[in-house]
């Protein structure tokens, strides 16, 4: 929950903490009190009572030993040494990891599946607990602990790994794709899905691809791996999951499954997060579950957006900020609150018949570094707009895909003549911390203009889309 605790110093953690122990009473009477003084019983937020609940519903599953997170979060003394921490990441709303915000201008409809986001009075809570000098309170009080964290597929048919491990750097992030070999000899439809991190310290995300055309083997041989970013670096690739840290299985409903075309590779794609170890190795496997018999509904990934030209009816790229002689993907730098706008409308023929009903079962955004801010949104025919999705504080480091908690009949409907709007903002300045990062990784002191691509500093502008259709 708590990845950026490196952004603030052990030192001035400690001095915090120190202090406000030093200042706070506790709920004693001070030596310099008058004898006769009682103070009344404490009667606010105790660890046990109530931030234990909250430790194990959003951040345990990543605050605890072996895992990704850099300190745990699983008894009263760790919890007290991060509290000022954790009132400062969680008012920020920066832990735990979660993108998906309402704002003025997008209100989804139907809530989100698994949402990590804690709640107001969660937060204050937090912040109470902290200020009053993070009061332990009676064991008596709290719940049963978290006995077992999500670490299985149940019924799972298949699983695979590397053939060898990876050992990563240690010392920088890094992206690494691996190519695997399911051996399908018919299609088959994918129900369930999960990712078991050989290491969880150094494992931060994993996108998982289908490849029919096998176009990964270009790169590696199966078992092998290749450096990549921002995807599968191979064409003709479909995303079929992602994961990252705290994530549990994706179980799909009885009558839903993903079509997996016989004799299709996968590529897994890794981030490796830097845990300060060097030669630390990670045989990352990913568990899959397919369904008996064909589903009623298939789940396919639609990748829209990262458009460069404007395209015929004004779909395509739209006229921005910053444009030369007519609309560009360029991001000039030093430019703050740059935004590139992409529409796309749905036709009413598709794959050589009309077009099925869709129903958008998940959506995700995708930017890299320079990235700030994307809104995916659908604009139907009769000119309303229904907001899909918008990510006001992106990173690029804790991507990931957003379900609807909702039943079929509920979700968003994407029909003919309907336009998919993607807008995404950019800061390319100093004042983007993730860039200056990157500038100094690639030998630069100052921002460069920035074009589309899938490297390091350059930038994309995509939404992907979960869509449910009739099976045939």
């Amino acid at each position: 929950m708590f990845d950026r605790a490196h952004r603030i110093s052990s030192l001035a953690l400690l001095a915090m903490t120190s202090a406000l122990s030093a200042c706070s009473g506790g709920g004693e009477t001070g030596a310099g009190s008058s004898s006769n003084v009682t103070n009344p019983p404490y009667s606010g937020p105790t660890y046990h009572k109530d931030i234990v609940p909250i430790l194990q519903k959003s951040c345990q599953s990543c605050h605890r030993p072996g895992d990704i997170a850099p300190f745990g979060l699983m008894s009263y003394e760790e919890a007290k040494a991060a509290a000022p921490l954790m009132t400062i990441e969680t008012k920020a709303r920066t832990m735990p990891p979660w993108g998906a915000f309402e704002t003025g201008e997008c209100k989804p409809k139907n809530p989100w599946k698994e949402d990590l986001r804690l709640s107001d009075d969660e937060i204050a809570t937090i912040e109470a607990w902290h200020q009053a000098g993070a009061p332990e309170g009676d064991p008596k009080d709290a719940p049963a602990p978290i006995e077992t964290f999500a670490n299985d597929l149940e019924g799972k048919d298949l699983e695979l790994a590397p053939s060898d491990p990876f050992v990563t750097s240690g010392d920088s992030d890094q992206f690494q794709c691996f190519v695997l070999d399911p051996k399908l000899l018919e299609t088959k439809y994918m129900n369930g899905v999960f990712f078991v991190p050989g290491n969880p310290k150094v494992v931060h995300h994993i996108l998982l691809f289908s490849d029919p055309g096998k176009e990964s083997l270009k790169n590696a041989p199966v078992g092998g791996n290749y450096t990549c970013f921002g995807g599968s670096g191979v064409p003709g690739t479909k995303l079929l999951a992602g994961w990252a840290p705290g994530g549990v299985p994706m179980e799909l409903p009885a009558n839903i499954g993903t079509p997996l075309e016989a004799g299709s590779l996968l590529v897994m794609q890794i981030h490796y997060h830097p845990g300060g170890t060097t030669a630390d190795p990670d045989a990352t496997a990913v568990q899959m579950r397919f369904s008996d018999a064909p589903p009623e509904y298939y789940l396919t990934t639609a990748l829209i957006g990262n458009d460069q030209t404007p395209k015929p009816g004004g779909d395509g790229l739209l006229p921005g900020p910053n444009d030369g002689a007519g609309p560009e993907f360029r991001i000039p730098a030093g430019a703050k609150g740059h935004t590139e706008t992409m529409v796309f409308t749905l036709p009413g023929m598709l794959n050589g018949g009309p077009t099925p009903k869709i129903w958008i079962y998940n959506v995700g955004a995708h930017m890299h570094l320079v990235g700030v801010d994307q809104k995916i949104s659908i604009t139907h025919t009769d000119g309303a707009e229904e907001c899909l999705l918008q990510e006001p504080q992106w990173d690029f480091s804790w991507q990931r895909g957003y379900a609807y908690d909702a039943p079929i009949e509920s979700l968003p409907v994407f029909a003919p003549g309907d336009k998919l709007v993607n807008r995404c903002t950019y800061d390319n300045s100093k004042d983007n911390p993730a860039l200056v990062d990157a500038l100094l990784e690639q030998g630069y002191t100052d921002p460069v203009d920035v074009g589309m691509g899938e490297s390091t500093l350059e930038e994309m502008c995509l939404s992907a889309l979960g869509v449910l259709t009739k099976a045939p």
